[in-house]
């Protein structure tokens, strides 16, 4: 049994939630690991921006994208939420800002006119380039946005916000949604989020310009309340957080004070549809600090053995 696994199941139980979690020391190519449950399907919410993001840095950097000209966020946009989302006006701003709000808030409008900006291909070559063959994006929260009216029996068009949209639902109706569904949302692994977090600290996702354009944006999040809630002052963590009605994530990169650094993956599904879920918030941030403990003290199982499963389903 890798070490860690029990504790990690019983804690994500604790709060009646089930989890996923992969960690791996950044740079040590064949080091140990801590997981539960690494290669189950689990739906990435806004966790996808991180690809997302690796794409638009690498066409900045191909110069195929100038990260200070302006464009418009318009009404099409307007879903509802934080940042230019939830704006009542047209809001014009550089990409580069719109990649901040993307990374930092979780700005559902930056994100999606980034993706309109840089194409489904260049997402595409991203997973492709990586090897993430376990990752499976097709389209951006637009997307999602008409399935989950579609699923809801709404008009998108009529019905702009989001959050009125599930608030009008009924559980039934919430639980059976798409986007709640690996299979017909955008998902991965934890083992795949990791490798891709881990090609982004080490310059394998682009040139170095490329990754540390995204690691300075991912360290900037402004949302501590998950993963940087298990650890202490002088721990820095750049991550990013997905929520969607029962999911709760957050994948992220710990850096130590000695320089050791860490990639951290963990998903979550709650056994419920209450929001808020503070419990559960903070058992990502306690199962990061608890994979990352295993990590440093020389305990981790080696990468790559094999491990007994812990059925759970996300």
């Amino acid at each position: 049994m890798n070490p860690g696994t029990e504790q990690l199941a019983g804690l994500f139980a604790s709060v009646g939630a089930v989890g996923s979690v992969y960690a791996h020391e950044v740079g040590v190519l064949d080091g140990p690991e801590v997981s539960l449950d690494p290669d189950i399907p689990v739906v990435l919410a806004s966790v996808f921006k991180v690809p997302f993001a690796v794409a638009y840095s690498r066409e900045v950097s191909a110069g195929r994208l100038v990260e200070t000209e302006r464009t418009t966020v318009t009404s099409r946009y307007r879903v509802g939420g934080i940042g230019t989302a939830g704006c009542a006006d047209d809001v014009e701003m550089s990409w580069r800002d719109l990649a901040l709000f993307m990374l930092t808030m979780s700005d559902n409008a930056a994100t999606d006119i980034i993706f309109h900006r840089v194409g489904q291909e260049a997402v595409d070559a991203v997973l492709d380039d990586l090897g993430l063959e376990h990752t499976r994006i097709i389209g951006c929260g637009e997307d999602m946005d008409h399935q989950m009216a579609g699923d809801l029996g709404l008009d998108m068009s009529a019905c702009l916000d989001v959050d009125a949209m599930l608030a009008a639902a009924t559980p039934e109706q919430i639980w059976a949604m798409g986007i709640l569904d690996p299979a017909r949302t955008p998902s991965s692994t934890a083992r795949d989020i990791v490798s891709l977090l881990e090609a982004i600290w080490t310059d394998t996702a682009g040139s170095p310009e490329t990754c540390e354009r995204v690691r300075s944006l991912m360290a900037r999040q402004i949302w501590p309340h998950r993963m940087a809630s298990g650890f202490d002052e002088g721990v820095q963590v750049a991550g990013k957080t997905g929520t969607l009605p029962a999911i709760r994530n957050e994948a992220g990169v710990v850096t130590y004070p000695d320089g050791r650094q860490y990639a951290v993956a963990v998903f979550t599904r709650s056994l419920t549809l209450e929001d808020p879920q503070p419990a559960i918030d903070s058992a990502i941030g306690k199962a990061a600090r608890l994979a990352v403990d295993i990590l440093r003290s020389g305990l981790a199982q080696p990468k790559d053995q094999g491990v007994e499963p812990v059925t759970t389903t996300l």
